[in-house]
């Protein structure tokens, strides 16, 4: 599920329509695959907007408009009605690898490095911010906070957002106002481990703190819970961190930690969905959750629930089977007469050959075991022995016999 070109996002309208099963995809080569979910199929395939890799979709409010982004440095804007490029414009200088549209649908973050804000009507830059050193990889809006009475609402001021990049243990909160180009974040949010998913709660009021559930590549989840107040020196720690670990019992006494994939809250934001476990058979759990501890540490037998093994994972290493009883010839031994035995774990070193006590040989000695009497390689039929191929190219090497090589 890591790495940005595989997220996906269903749309969140809430009207009932047809394209409501549709999920986007975003692939390696630079097409945008929209597959639907209730059939089980590939519905269509958005190809001709980009050509690399895609790393953020984002669905559009209206439902039928969708956003990508790509390493080729473009924003992309689809109808996913007729699979064609509505509009496509130059999105930073480097990749763009995150999206993230306002709530009112008029507006649209980028983000590489730096980040943008893009008035979607005439697509042109309304704001900048500064960003961060590496690549962004996660953008997220939140609160909008009760609007000036005498001052018309313009969708955008007042709005915060989150964003978090690779590498990056902070995550950097962001104010947008008409009024003040304020580039830098106004706060952050310090974390174990890179940010991997995100998600909130909105508050409905100006005094209701914003509950944040940050898992991090680790596997450890981080709860925050705060007043977005404007402007916080101080990078902000987390009210509660909860992690997952295995009994440890059952002959094996140590506990091992479970990753967390990715939580959200549910609907009465008190209550957390946990996603955890093995990428194939994720367990998806619901807990209540009391953040008066500043660490949880859920105890889950996933072996039980897991039949899938991680470490039997498929290498593509292919081990030989050596039987105790063949000898192993190693090139470079003088005149192939030592056989080596193979090393029963592999990791004894085979620096010394010698036995301890045997005088060193001379060069001469050495040359002269070098020099391999043919007759002795050939079978009594006249031919070389072909028992093995390594052996016989090298006697081959060694020899220059023509008729070995051959």
């Amino acid at each position: 599920q890591d790495g940005p070109q595989r997220k996906k996002r269903k749309s969140e309208v809430a009207e009932v329509d047809k394209q409501l099963d549709i999920l986007a995809i975003g692939t390696a080569v630079g097409s945008v695959l929209l597959y639907s979910t209730v059939k089980g199929e590939l519905q269509s395939k958005l190809d001709g907007g980009h050509d690399s890799k895609v790393n953020c979709v984002r669905w559009h409010q209206d439902n039928c408009c969708l956003y990508s982004c790509s390493d080729d440095k473009h924003i992309v804007e689809w109808n996913t009605q007729t699979c064609k490029v509505k509009c496509k414009w130059k999105g930073d200088n480097s990749s763009v690898t995150s999206l993230c549209i306002s709530p009112d649908g008029k507006m649209l973050l980028s983000a590489g490095r730096t980040i943008k804000l893009w008035d979607l009507e005439t697509k042109e830059v309304y704001r900048h911010f500064t960003g961060h050193a590496t690549s962004v990889s996660s953008l997220m809006f939140t609160t909008v906070k009760p609007m000036n009475e005498n001052k018309p609402f313009d969708g955008i001021t007042g709005l915060y957002f989150l964003s978090g990049a690779i590498h990056d243990r902070l995550l950097s909160v962001w104010y947008i106002r008409s009024d003040r180009k304020e580039k830098n974040a106004v706060m952050s949010f310090t974390v174990t481990d890179e940010p991997t998913f995100i998600d909130l709660t909105v508050s409905e009021v100006k005094e209701e703190p914003v509950k944040l559930a940050v898992v991090c590549r680790d596997g450890q989840l981080h709860l925050f819970e705060h007043i977005l107040n404007g402007y916080c020196k101080k990078p902000l720690t987390s009210n509660c961190t909860i992690q997952i670990a295995t009994p440890g019992n059952d002959g094996d006494s140590t506990p091992k930690p479970v990753p967390i994939l990715a939580a959200a809250f549910c609907s009465d934001k008190q209550s957390l969905l946990l996603v955890y476990g093995n990428l194939l058979q994720p367990i998806i759990e619901k807990v209540s959750l009391n953040t008066s501890e500043s660490h949880v540490c859920l105890i889950r037998d996933v072996q039980k629930a897991l039949s899938l093994r991680t470490d039997v994972a498929v290498t593509k290493v292919k081990t030989p089977v050596v039987n105790s009883d063949t000898k192993v010839l190693v090139p470079g031994v003088p005149g192939h007469s030592t056989a080596v035995k193979t090393p029963s774990s592999g990791k004894e070193k085979k620096k010394n050959k010698r036995k301890p006590g045997e005088t060193e040989e001379s060069i001469e000695e050495r040359l002269e075991a070098l020099d391999i009497d043919v007759s002795k390689v050939k079978t009594p039929g006249g031919l070389p022995q072909t028992d093995s191929f390594a052996v016989l190219l090298v006697q081959g090497l060694e020899s220059n016999d023509a008729e070995i090589l051959n």
